[in-house]
């Protein structure tokens, strides 16, 4: 019959592995060694580590004044305020948006103050012949018109 064979490994010792891994990175990654000590420096040599070790310090006060200021009536207006525009900056089509954009730019965003002479009256109803002029007033108007219903929900008026 036959005899089985004997399989002696020998003990496995996870330090003397490590401790081989250890002697073989210097060789295997000295690049990023150097890279990273070269980084390393460079915050020392501008002050981040002082910075982070005074904030882990004084992580204690940060945080109490951190929560202090949420607490305040005026955090928590800022927050909803955020929160609303954010809703109605993901409800205006992007395409509209960019005609303002576009208007605003061309209109204001000379870098010398426009010098823009104020019309006669003859020729700011003759303005009005412009079709543009008209749909950009009349998309005003529905704003205005939409604030003034809103304004008066708001005040409980009828």
């Amino acid at each position: 019959m036959a005899r089985p064979i004997p399989l002696e490994l020998p003990p496995r010792d996870p330090r003397e592995e490590l401790r081989k891994r250890l002697e073989e990175a210097p060789v295997e990654h000295a690049e990023a060694l150097l890279d990273s000590y070269e980084l390393l420096q460079q915050l020392h040599d501008q002050g981040v580590f002082q910075l982070l070790r005074g904030v882990i310090g004084a992580s204690d006060k940060l945080v109490e004044t951190a929560v202090e200021t949420a607490r305040s009536g005026e955090s928590v207006r800022a927050m909803r305020n955020a929160i609303i525009l954010g809703k109605m900056l993901s409800l205006i089509n992007p395409d509209i948006l960019q005609g303002v954009a576009v208007a605003v730019c061309e209109t204001l965003g000379s870098y010398h103050k426009p010098v823009i002479e104020p019309p006669g009256i003859f020729s700011l109803l003759g303005q009005f012949r412009h079709e543009e002029l008209r749909r950009s007033m009349a998309l005003i108007n529905r704003f205005l018109e939409t604030l003034g219903n809103q304004i008066k929900l708001q005040a409980g008026c009828k």
